[in-house]
């Protein structure tokens, strides 16, 4: 015998299969909408990385950028002691601060000359308070100079004895730690002035200080 289907029960089956793909559909977007949702999370996450990364890089360039056009104004002999001190671990941060230079015609040393005057004394005091107003932990390294006159060995040492005599002023009347000093000598190598003249002599007879930290 056949066996006869009722349609009322086929058309119970069509319409089960029915709702049961409506539902899976359903769970389908559902899921990759969560899936999507996740995902642009993320990528959001990554892009606000990106974008502090590319703004620390930035303030990092402009640092490097800053630094460097502060070397490049630097004297010669500012930056042979910014690179000294840093040799020696002198340095907490390998930064320069400030360059001033005491010449003849504010220091009179004068000609074969290196005790310090009132008026040196008085241009030292300055750049001293200033120094330790700001309370900065500096380090100094002072620099002797010379004029042409005479042989170099000799000028070598004058140029010594001038940077000794400010660094003890320094120490004994500023209380300048000696460990945060320290002297050393160009003599007549380094001019910044024209050595066939007077004036220029004159200014050539200086001495440098450099504060780093």
């Amino acid at each position: 015998m056949r066996k006869f289907v009722s349609p009322a029960v086929v058309i119970l089956l069509v319409a089960g299969l029915a709702v049961t793909g409506c539902a899976s559909k359903k769970y389908v977007q559902e899921q990759v909408a969560n899936s999507e949702a996740v995902t642009n999370g993320k990528i959001g996450e990554v892009q606000t990385s990106v974008e502090t990364n590319q703004k620390e890089i930035s303030a990092l360039h402009q640092k490097d950028a800053e630094m460097q056009a502060q070397l490049d104004k630097l004297s010669v002999t500012a930056k042979e002691a910014l690179e000294r001190a840093q040799a020696a671990g002198k340095l907490a941060e390998g930064t320069f601060i400030a360059e001033v230079l005491l010449t003849d015609q504010d220091v009179r040393f004068g000609f074969d000359n290196y005790s310090l005057s009132d008026e040196a004394k008085a241009a030292i005091d300055a750049f001293a308070e200033k120094v330790i107003a700001k309370n900065i932990g500096a380090y100094l390294e002072i620099q002797g100079h010379t004029d042409s006159i005479g042989s170099e060995s000799y000028n070598l040492s004058l140029g010594y004895r001038r940077a000794e005599a400010v660094m003890r002023y320094l120490g004994s009347e500023k209380g300048f730690p000696l460990h945060r000093m320290n002297v050393t000598s160009y003599g007549e190598f380094k001019p910044i002035a024209d050595n066939g003249t007077a004036e220029g002599r004159s200014q050539n007879r200086r001495v440098a200080l450099v504060l780093m930290r």
